[in-house]
Formats: structure tokens, C-alpha cells, sequence
């Protein structure tokens, strides 16, 4: 069976660093490498940086496909990055059609959200669901959607920004300009603020657990200041958990999944989290919605953005691998 073998790569592409790695048709991780962004001047040097890297790791196997997931807004159907991070030049930049004549092989470039969420699909948490909705709270709200076993792009490819979704139209300012979204009460840094507030207010333990760790305060020291009984840490907790829930709940109205998988550094503090994340989103969704979905924590952790890229050629068992698409 090993002759007929395929062969992608998935890559990674960050703001600091560039992760490349080898899949066999089965998903299985053949090798993996590294490199920094650091250092290239021009978006060429980037995407040669890339196709370096890709090359390395393919050790000279011809490849059915390489699927990279970029972070910014990308237009995935025609492959174009119109705006990234902090990479030099990096708006409007066809890197389907660069990789594609420097590699030889078909190129999908996706967003680094929609990767994490197809990876999740294909190889996570999320398999064996037919509709899932995947959420990461981290410094913001990201969101991928698949609905009948198939990524959700939309028009400009933007579909699942529910980050974005207005909780509340007099809430604090985001990121983007507006008012209340979803992520000004319910992140990472969303929780961190509110507890910053509180903690002028009155006496709390989590001031010194971020102190005794040597780092600032974040959500875990909040999370595990709440079960060390501080009282502040319980409001910040308990508000953002309502916060966390009426976001999902929009996302059960929405998409009516079987399966939510929560994924980013929020989602560490699983043990307390998911009982009272579940309990709250079954609370708010309308009667016919309760016990159609399951909530679950994200299975593929650091890897989720090379995994989900490279899936986005979909990995097969190897009896169905030749009718592939």
C-alpha cells in the first residue's frame, strides 16, 4: 500500500515563527521543524522562507498538497493573503500562486481559526461530528464552522467571526471600533480586565498567585484564585461564564450543532469551566436546542494550526485514499 502514499504538508504561519510539518494520507506526523520570521525584509523572503521549509520537510517526496493557515483575513478561495500580522508587506499577497510555481503542488491557504477549527473536525475533538462550532477563547475570540462535513467560507471568506457578534451594543470598545462585541466579555483579556477593576475595589488573593508565579494576572490565576474561594475571582468567573454561554448560545441558535469544541488558554481551566459552561449555555438556548450539542474541550493543542492546514486535503483512510478530492 505504501506506493500509493500521499504526501501534504501543513504549514503554520505565525507573526514570529514559520512551523512546517509531513503527513502521510493516514494524518500521521512524519517530521516537523521551526524557524523564525525574524529578519526577512520583503513578503518574497516570507514566502521563500515557506516553500524552504516545505521542501525540507518533504525530504525530496512528491506531495498531493500543501495547506497553509495564515492568521489576519484571507481570502481562501483564490488564495490570498489581504491582510496579515506583523510580516513585512504582508497585504494582498498571492501565496497560492507563489507557493504554487516554486512548489509544483496545489496550495490552499486558509485562516489560522478556520485551520484550528478543520483540524479539530478532521482530526480532534471534533470528529465523528456532522456540525461543529469551534471556539477559542484566548486573546480575543476566534471561530470556525463546519456544517454538513463542510468548512464554512462565506462570501469574502470571513464566515464564523462570532468574536465579533455584538453582546451588547453600550459595552466596552473592541478592537475593531465597535461596541460590546462578543470579546470585550468574554476573553482572555476581557476576563483579565474585569478583574483588574475588581481588584481596586477590594481585597483579593490573585494578586499575589500572579506574583508567586512571576507573571501578571490572567485567567488562570483567576481561575484558580475562584477555587481557593476568593470573592472576586467568583464575580469575574461567574460573569464571563454567562458571557461565554450567551455567545454559544447565539451559536446553537445559529448553526444548530451537535458539537461545540473550545479550545485557547482560557479553556486550560477545564475542569471548572466546562460543568459550569455547559449548565449555563443549557440554560439559555430555547427548549428545542437543550441536549442537542455536547461542549468539549479541543483535543490537538499546539498543533491544531499545521494539522488543520494540512487537512484541508483531506486525510483518508488508506483503502479510500485514491478517490480522495
Amino acid at each position: 500500500m505504501h506506493n500509493i502514499d500521499k504526501y501534504v504538508v501543513g504549514v503554520d504561519l505565525g507573526g514570529t515563527k514559520i512551523a512546517a510539518a509531513l503527513f502521510d494520507s493516514s494524518g500521521k506526523m512524519l517530521k516537523r521543524e521551526r524557524t523564525e520570521t525574524a529578519g526577512a525584509a520583503t513578503a518574497r523572503e516570507v514566502v521563500m522562507r515557506i516553500t524552504g521549509m516545505v521542501q525540507s520537510v518533504a525530504e525530496g517526496r512528491t506531495l498531493s498538497g500543501v495547506g497553509l493557515a495564515s492568521p489576519g483575513a484571507v481570502n481562501s478561495r483564490d488564495g490570498i493573503v489581504l491582510h496579515g500580522t506583523n510580516l513585512p508587506e504582508w497585504t494582498n499577497i498571492p501565496l497560492k500562486k507563489w507557493m504554487e510555481a516554486e512548489l509544483g503542488a496545489p496550495v490552499q491557504v486558509v485562516n489560522d481559526a478556520n485551520a484550528a477549527a478543520w483540524g479539530e473536525y478532521a482530526r480532534g475533538a471534533g470528529r465523528g461530528s456532522a456540525n461543529m462550532v469551534y471556539v477559542t477563547f484566548s486573546t480575543g475570540i476566534g471561530a470556525g464552522i463546519v456544517l454538513d462535513g463542510e468548512l464554512l467560507l462565506g462570501t469574502n471568506s470571513f464566515a464564523g467571526e462570532l468574536g465579533h457578534n455584538i453582546i451588547d451594543p453600550g459595552g466596552p470598545v473592541c478592537s475593531c471600533g465597535r461596541n460590546g462585541c462578543w470579546e470585550t466579555f468574554a476573553s482572555g483579556t476581557a476576563i483579565r480586565n474585569a478583574t483588574l477593576v475588581l481588584m481596586q475595589e477590594r481585597p483579593s488573593l490573585i494578586a499575589e498567585l500572579a506574583a508567586a508565579r512571576g507573571e501578571e494576572v490572567s485567567s488562570r490565576t483567576v481561575f484558580e484564585a475562584r477555587e481557593q474561594g476568593d470573592a472576586v475571582a467568583l464575580e469575574v468567573i461567574e460573569r464571563a461564564i454567562h458571557y461565554m454561554a450567551l455567545g454559544l448560545a447565539n451559536a446553537v441558535h445559529t448553526f444548530n450543532p451537535d458539537r461545540i469544541v473550545i479550545g485557547g488558554g482560557v479553556s486550560k481551566a477545564a475542569g471548572q469551566l466546562f460543568p459550569m459552561l455547559r449548565e449555563e449555555t443549557e440554560k439559555l438556548v430555547m427548549k428545542p436546542y437543550q441536549g442537542s450539542y455536547e461542549i468539549v474541550p479541543a483535543g490537538l493543542h499546539d498543533d491544531v494550526g499545521l494539522i488543520g492546514a494540512a487537512a484541508m486535503f483531506r486525510f483518508q483512510p488508506a483503502s479510500t485514499a485514491a478517490n480522495s478530492h
